[in-house]
């Protein structure tokens, strides 16, 4: 890809309509460049935050589609390093073509043993591809703000330091697909994050910035008058208070996933590489 077509990572947020990859200087060296990362977001102004700023300064490009919008999905990885599927306001028991398409496609990465990362709506459609169930609480409850989890061993081996709070945006939950490992849970959700070879789900969202944050309280403020849902200004007094431990986490997390598969040849992230929140 040319220098007429390269764009920075501002250049994604402000043109997320565009399907482009996302090229990157920050390569030290002649150090190969790595195989881009298919991102999958669901609205026409959805941001993959926080997790492209840390696969940026790694030198990932980013190939960002949007099937809801027309995008075609990949027939193989075989040109990626992984893949990523972001959230969104629908649910992945929506009878939508997409929906159905997104979670059909992840024979893809299962098969071909590529990293795959579920974020919130992405978990849940991970969780139906394996026969799990995703449903919405007993009591009709939500998670919207800052809630605790607790790592499991398991998560403890793959992540020794996990931030005590999260930040969630989700009125269904999920169930640990046959075959999966609990990685950390909590109390009004039970799975918060699994792992199946190497496929990873995570109910919380720690890519969310300062901005996305802002925008979500504001577009979506009638959510936060469900059962459970934190008001507004505890959104950024508890951001103010555990941001930091999940931006370390976050970053750790991601050199464990993207480097499962190929573990001789691992590389070494930076805590707070997200320092452009």
């Amino acid at each position: 890809m040319g220098p007429e077509n390269a764009l920075s990572i501002r250049d994604l947020f402000i043109m997320p309509e565009r399907r482009t990859t996302l090229t990157c200087d920050l390569l030290a060296g002649d150090a190969p460049t790595p195989e881009p990362i298919l991102v999958i977001l669901h609205q026409e102004h959805s941001t993959p935050g926080r997790i492209a700023q840390i696969l940026a300064s790694r030198g990932y490009a980013l190939d960002v589609r949007r099937p809801r919008f027309g995008n075609p999905l990949p027939p193989t990885l075989a040109g990626h390093a992984g893949a990523i599927i972001f959230g969104g306001p629908m649910s992945a028991n929506d009878e939508e073509e997409f929906i159905r398409q997104e979670i059909d496609w992840l024979a893809v990465p299962l098969s071909e043993n590529k990293p795959f990362l579920g974020v919130c709506l992405g978990a849940q459609m991970l969780v139906r591809h394996l026969g799990g169930k995703v449903a919405g609480h007993p009591q009709g409850c939500v998670e919207i703000g800052y809630y605790p989890i607790r790592p499991t061993p398991a998560g403890r081996a793959l992540c020794p330091s996990w931030p005590e709070r999260v930040y969630q945006w989700h009125r269904e939950g999920i169930d640990l697909p046959s075959g999966s490992e609990l990685l950390a849970e909590g109390e009004t959700f039970p799975v918060q994050a699994f792992r199946h070879g190497s496929s990873y789900g995570l109910q919380f969202h720690p890519e969310v910035t300062h901005a996305m944050m802002c925008r979500w309280v504001i577009r979506s403020a009638e959510r936060l008058s469900l059962p459970g849902a934190k008001p507004p200004a505890t959104h950024f007094q508890d951001r103010a208070a555990y941001d930091f431990a999940i931006r370390a986490w976050l970053a750790d997390f991601l050199e464990q996933w993207i480097a499962a598969p190929r573990a001789t040849s691992r590389t070494t992230f930076v805590a707070h590489a997200a320092a452009a929140d």
